[in-house]
């Protein structure tokens, strides 16, 4: 039981929730960029949250099943075709041994998800099947040839979910933030303009962050920070002021500022943002 891949595009890769708590040892958590459509694709098959998808990015995937098996694509909306036909996007599929499943190029965003039901079984390192491909931790980027197992757990019923959610934001994004733990470090001015004012997401961006372009961010004191720990969702200022906000692969530690750290969910929008598109943020206090 098996997915067979025949062709990709740029790129595609074994992922679930990740590996949290190796921090300690530089190990990021890794995981799926748009954790909302992974979650929701292996919902859509009957699979628990944490089943390992495939993230494909900017569509391109053609490959082939060996058995009878569900599948369902969530995250950037694509044209998906099963033996030749269409079928639609966001809802469970029955598939027959052999047929072709072909992934087309999103109409927005950029990373769409494969389920199948009972998850994709490679083997997992550190506790996850995520890969990093940053570092080379975990399953290798899915090439043409590869033959990725299904788990076991693919008999029982398909729960019903609302398709309109399988599909990701399109146009301008407004994400909400936490401030801090270092937003002192900058002036009040440039901390009335990160909020303020529109931000674009540059084309300099992966897996591990996301660079935004727009009137520097200026600094109230001189110096740099000892390294502290990072999160996903963090945004960090380096010395030319243009923040960068990171993802599944970040770094575990870093020196600069991180004036902001952006709401979990709402990094999940971020994740597909293409260049070019327009953020802007609003940020509030952290409570305890």
């Amino acid at each position: 039981m098996s997915l067979v891949v025949k062709a990709l595009g740029p790129l595609a890769l074994v992922e679930d929730l990740g590996r949290p708590g190796y921090g300690h040892l530089g190990v990021c958590p890794s995981g799926a960029a748009d954790r909302a459509s992974h979650r929701l694709a292996n919902t859509l098959v009957g699979n628990a949250e944490d089943a390992a998808t495939v993230e494909v990015l900017l569509g391109g995937l053609r490959a082939s099943v060996t058995t009878e098996a569900v599948i369902a694509l969530t995250g950037a909306p694509a044209a998906v075709n099963v033996a030749g036909r269409p079928v639609a996007f966001g809802e469970a599929v029955h598939v027959r041994a052999g047929d072709d499943i072909a992934v087309g190029a999103p109409t927005h965003g950029l990373r769409t998800y494969l389920a199948v039901r009972g998850g994709f079984a490679v083997a997992p390192v550190l506790g996850s099947r995520s890969s990093d491909p940053t570092t080379g931790l975990g399953p290798a980027p899915v090439t043409v040839g590869d033959e990725l197992p299904f788990g076991d757990d693919t008999a029982g019923d398909v729960p019903g979910v609302d398709a309109g959610t399988a599909f990701v934001r399109s146009g301008d994004l407004l994400l909400r933030a936490v401030w801090g733990p270092r937003d002192h470090w900058f002036t009040d001015e440039a901390r009335t303009a990160f909020t303020a004012k529109a931000w674009e997401v540059s084309a300099e961006g992966d897996r591990v962050g996301v660079r935004l372009l727009g009137s520097a961010l200026e600094r109230s004191r001189v110096g740099e920070l000892a390294s502290e720990g990072l999160v996903r969702g963090a945004i960090q200022v380096p010395a030319n002021g243009q923040p960068i906000v990171f993802l599944a692969d970040h770094p575990t530690t870093g020196g600069y500022p991180v004036i902001a750290v952006i709401r979990d969910e709402d990094v999940d929008h971020l994740a597909q943002a293409r260049p070019g598109t327009r953020v802007r943020f609003v940020c509030e206090r952290r409570t305890l």
